[in-house]
């Protein structure tokens, strides 16, 4: 049995981590207690304490196998599309870092193509986010974007450098009980509004003839279909893996979806 896992909060492998209580998170012994490791609900530990309903187990006799359904209470408090001052402050300096992102193509000799690359970039990142977001509350469950500084560290050395672009500031934070399907549609939920997104910006660059708003929707179509190729990617901490644990099927559909569309609007680009 494997009894090592990585610290949610530094990274750090650890044999026999601990379990936060609240949050459900596991830890090395330093970032173990809720204000070690930033614990998203350990607000609990504060407020007043109140006897638990019971779990109620029911189990079923008429089947061979043992089956057992668990009802876990009280229920997650989350609020649905609902914003925290925190989560607004992470989001707006996230957005600042991305649109850093797409100035750093200043060199262009054409504006419209900075411009284009700017607002492209800003919008793939803010609606991926908000698709994890939205999605995570529909099935009850506490969710708000905060920066890490390793992806912040990323999209800041993309500014610099002419060649390398990765637009990763942060990721959604997640917490509170859910089933593995609910988690593979979390995941799917960012990379399909890419593909949504580069297949209406696709249809855009074939109906505009302005050539300001030609090179906005070729930009975007080819931006989206990136970034949904790069987080269908089954591997890591990334969207891929776990839609590939959920369903092989849908995560292979999505993955042949971001490479056709990425061949396809690369061969746009001007």
């Amino acid at each position: 049995m494997n009894t090592t896992a990585k610290c949610q909060h530094c990274g750090k492998e650890v044999v026999l981590p601990f379990k936060c209580s609240y949050c459900n998170g596991y830890f090395c012994a330093e970032h173990r207690l809720p204000e070690n490791h930033a614990c998203p609900e350990s607000w609990r530990a504060r407020a007043p304490r109140e006897e638990a309903p019971p779990i109620i187990v029911e189990r079923e006799p008429t089947r061979p196998s043992y089956k057992y359904t668990i009802t876990y209470a009280p229920r997650p408090t989350a609020k649905v599309f609902w914003f925290s001052t925190t989560e607004l402050k992470h989001l707006a300096l996230g957005t600042l870092l991305v649109l850093g992102v797409g100035l750093s193509f200043i060199q262009s000799e054409e504006l419209t193509s900075v411009v284009s690359l700017t607002i492209a970039f800003t919008l793939s990142f803010l609606l991926h986010e908000l698709a994890h977001k939205f999605s995570a509350q529909h099935f009850g469950l506490w969710a708000e974007f905060r920066l890490t500084m390793q992806g912040a560290l990323i999209t800041i050395v993309s500014m610099l450098l002419p060649l390398f672009k990765i637009i990763s500031p942060g990721a959604m934070m997640i917490a509170g009980p859910a089933t593995k399907e609910n988690v593979g549609k979390i995941a799917l939920s960012g990379p399909l509004t890419n593909i949504i997104l580069s297949t209406i910006f696709i249809t855009a660059a074939i109906t505009f003839q302005n050539k300001f708003f030609w090179t906005i929707a070729v930009f975007g179509a080819w931006i989206n279909a990136l970034i949904a190729f790069f987080n269908l990617i089954p591997f890591g901490m990334m969207d891929g893996l776990k839609i590939f644990w959920w369903n092989r099927k849908i995560w292979t559909l999505a993955f042949i979806a971001s490479v056709a569309l990425m061949i396809y609007t690369y061969l746009w680009i001007p």
